[in-house]
């Protein structure tokens, strides 16, 4: 004995109901309730549906699906991080290695003027500004496709929250940040200063890698997650 299509959308809308969001934590959970109600069926081809479903859903334990998303959660942070490292690491290689050192080289230079903290300082907010104004545009743009769409993916999720979160943090921080700026680079020795540009040519490939590149390339990064992202 099968489930029938309302049955199986009748499951989706229990995941839904106790909060699982994503879409391809929904169709585990929902595969893995109906397998349990049918084998329950070949025991007892008498008990009734909603029955059957309370059943397999108390075997998740007291905490319900929350075990189960948070694993899937895991596993997909660890995914994502192995992406974002591999975009990270082009940028170490030929071709753009050149522009790596290039922003290095700049920050590098830029910190021996005594007017370092001004120029830092005003090219933050322009970035800011900037950043702003495209995030505006793409949460207008997300919200169309969501709409649209009506189904969202973990991995989907977490590419929008980090390119959102990225700027939000720098957003939320600029007042601690323009009073770093303050202080006069150019009196710090040379090997801080290579520190110093360092640390802020990778915090510049993160976030543009984070706020742009990431998310250019979410439709080909989902496809090849989840095989079943263009048939939704």
């Amino acid at each position: 004995m099968k489930l029938t299509k309302g049955q199986i959308e009748e499951l989706y809308t229990f995941t839904r109901k106790h909060y699982v969001e994503h879409y391809d934590l929904q169709t585990e959970l929902v595969d893995h309730l109906s397998n349990g109600i049918e084998e329950q069926w070949q025991y007892n081809p008498k008990l009734a549906f909603d029955d059957a479903l309370q059943v397999e859903f108390k075997k998740f334990g007291v905490f319900g699906f929350m075990n189960v998303v948070e694993k899937r959660q895991k596993a997909m942070s660890n995914r994502y991080r192995k992406i974002l490292y591999g975009f990270v690491k082009e940028w170490f290689q030929l071709p753009k290695l050149l522009t790596t050192i290039a922003i290095f080289i700049l920050f590098f230079l830029v910190l021996h003027l005594k007017q370092a903290s001004y120029i830092l300082m005003g090219s933050i907010l322009i970035l800011v500004a900037v950043d702003l104004y495209h995030q505006f545009k793409r949460r207008k743009k997300e919200k169309a496709q969501k709409l649209k769409k009506g189904k969202v993916f973990l991995l989907e999720s977490m590419i929008n929250d980090t390119e959102n979160g990225v700027s939000i943090m720098l957003f939320g921080n600029i007042f601690n940040v323009l009073q770093i700026m303050r202080f006069n680079f150019s009196e710090l020795h040379s090997y801080w200063l290579v520190l110093i540009a360092i640390v802020a040519t990778l915090l510049c490939l993160v976030f543009y890698i984070t706020a742009y590149v990431m998310p250019s390339k979410a439709q080909e990064l989902l496809e090849e997650t989840y095989p079943e992202y263009n048939l939704i």
